[in-house]
């Protein structure tokens, strides 16, 4: 897309870069309202639905760009001052293109992973975890599938045919796609949505505050709780939430049937727990935001790799946007690797692992993400000292006399970062909510990558901006051989080596991914499915029993 961007409507470097940046983090951001809506009202199924009809929509808009001469600037020579700046309309068309694709893509991305996982999700099971850990694996390594398709053969397409035909081609598997997916509409297990779960964690909130003058004695107080659940009484951590679910006055506050006669000051158990998982989880969630810069640097590879030597064999050339090829096949491979050959063996250790502990796989990745980084650096700077020495210093677009396959290793370490991070925070976030969170949950990542590509897009703002102050050429320059690419992924390895330690102290404070939070929808004795409450001492009591004696975390049926 840099590509189409700077060739077709004259973008500059930086400004296109940053222009995709920002489409990636409203692509990003959008999941959060998409997975509230399809949790809260409309069910996953229905929203995937719509948003695949979306989705579809945005990418025939953007084809149509490549067909329709008057959509986009007039052609002229590559590098021409003469060359016309796209005009405001035109822009709006592009731009409609990437939001209809950003909306499509807040439905699919948060609803389709849960969706999946509701199909084999089964907590009676005792190896459900394991098969929703393989689930998330394979899930990962599908998509890394498809990605390899995506810069291999369709890149491929677009650099060789043109944009029309290329465009023409994800308008085509997007098309069979959606086919595929209603085809099975009858043969899909369909979680029903719960009430307005977001709005159940302001009550908490408002609650908490309204009785913030009611003192804490858990022995002593009674607790609002769900029907037909177990969790019958808050725990102890972020005690002062707590107070959003005491029953002061049983006449006033409960209903005849049990129910909370005002939600705004009384809730229940469940919604304080829930809201807690989140609080608990945003220090580590916030870890991932520099990772997501990283692996989100798909610009400017594409372009250093335009002016490298990328034969291949014969007269073929990896296309500059194939590279990226690298780091997806490390990401399968290694999916590949750890779901059949680590986990198993890991498995039949004397201590029964289900796998690397998904705080360690969270805080590899990171620390690869320092490597692949400071590998970007050391190539780029590299390639612009031959430039420089070929006397290229003029002439950005001419090959420099090294070869292309020098970016392998940094895609291939961003990859990897990507394969243990990632994957690993999907997990950690599915696992800490109950099953009709899960979207919501999923979409905690899509959160974190949309403040990276926000945070992407200010540093390479920050970075033009006080490079090239006092008529100094800008680090991020349109001439590569001119900038100093270098100095920007040193930036993002400083920042990168902050991050992981930031992420040490969090983890040793979060205590709650051990064993995997449990919470058993739907599952509890017929005497049990009454709403009510429960004092404190009778409440810690069931808490205890509720306890698997190899665990240190609570397993709730709500």
């Amino acid at each position: 897309m840099i590509l189409y961007l700077i060739t077709v409507y004259h973008f500059e470097v930086a400004s296109g870069t940053s222009t995709l940046f920002i489409w990636g983090a409203i692509s990003n951001f959008m999941p959060i309202l998409g997975a509230f809506l399809s949790d809260s009202y409309f069910g996953r199924f229905l929203v995937i639905s719509v948003a695949t009809t979306i989705s579809l929509m945005g990418l025939v808009l953007l084809w149509l760009t490549s067909i329709i001469q008057e959509s986009r600037s007039p052609s002229c020579a590559r590098h021409s001052s003469n060359c016309v700046d796209p005009k405001p309309s035109q822009i709006a068309l592009l731009f409609t293109a990437f939001a209809l694709m950003s909306i499509g893509t807040g439905g699919i991305r948060p609803c389709s992973i849960a969706f999946g996982a509701d199909q084999f999700d089964n907590p009676t099971n005792p190896k459900n975890q394991r098969i929703l850990q393989s689930f998330f694996n394979w899930y990962y390594a599908s998509l890394g599938i498809s990605l390899i398709i995506a810069v291999t053969v369709v890149v491929y397409i677009q650099t060789e045919y043109g944009w029309i035909i290329g465009f023409g081609v994800p308008v085509g598997l997007m098309f069979v796609s959606a086919i595929m997916f209603f085809l099975g509409t009858k043969l899909y297990v369909k979680v029903k949505p719960n009430k307005s779960l977001l709005t159940g964690m302001v009550q908490v909130l408002v609650a908490s505050w309204k009785n913030r003058h009611i003192g804490l004695e858990p022995d002593r107080q009674r607790f609002h709780y769900e029907k037909g659940s177990k969790l019958v009484a808050p725990t102890d951590e972020l005690r002062f939430l707590n107070k959003a679910c005491i029953i002061r006055n049983s006449e006033k506050d409960l209903n005849p049937d049990g129910s909370s006669s005002n939600p705004w000051t009384l809730c229940s158990v469940l919604q304080v727990e829930v809201l807690k998982s989140l609080i608990k989880l945003i220090p580590i969630w916030s870890t991932g935001i520099m990772i997501g810069v990283t692996i989100s640097q798909h610009t400017f590879p594409v372009l250093q790799a335009n002016t490298l030597n990328r034969g291949l064999f014969s007269n073929f050339k990896i296309p500059p946007a194939s590279f990226g090829l690298f780091g997806i096949l490390t990401l399968t491979i290694w999916v590949a690797v750890y779901d059949r050959i680590i986990v198993p063996r890991l498995s039949k250790h004397p201590t029964k692992l289900q796998g690397i502990p998904v705080k360690t796989r969270i805080g590899i990745g990171l620390f690869i993400s320092c490597l692949a980084t400071a590998a970007a650096a050391l190539v780029e700077r590299t390639r612009r000292a031959r430039a420089l020495h070929e006397g290229l210093a003029d002439t950005p677009k001419a090959q420099v006399n090294m070869s292309a396959m020098w970016l392998i290793p940094q895609h291939c370490l961003a990859g990897l970062a990507e394969a243990f991070n990632a994957i690993g925070q999907i997990e950690l976030y599915y696992s800490q909510f109950p099953k009709s969170m899960a979207s919501i949950a999923v979409a905690l990542f899509a959160l974190g990558m949309a403040i990276a590509n926000l945070c992407g897009s200010l540093i390479v703002n920050i970075v033009d901006f006080v490079s090239k102050s006092g008529g100094k050429e800008s680090w991020v320059s349109s001439n590569l051989n001119k900038g100093h690419y270098d100095y920007y992924y040193w930036i993002l390895t400083c920042l990168s080596v902050v991050n992981l330690f930031y992420f040490v102290l969090c983890s040793r404070g979060y205590k709650c991914c051990e064993q995997e939070k449990v919470w058993d929808e739907g599952i509890g004795d017929e005497e049990e499915k009454t709403r009510g409450v429960v004092s404190g001492e009778a409440a810690m009591v069931d808490m205890t029993n509720s306890k698997d004696s190899s665990s240190t975390s609570m397993y709730f049926s709500a």
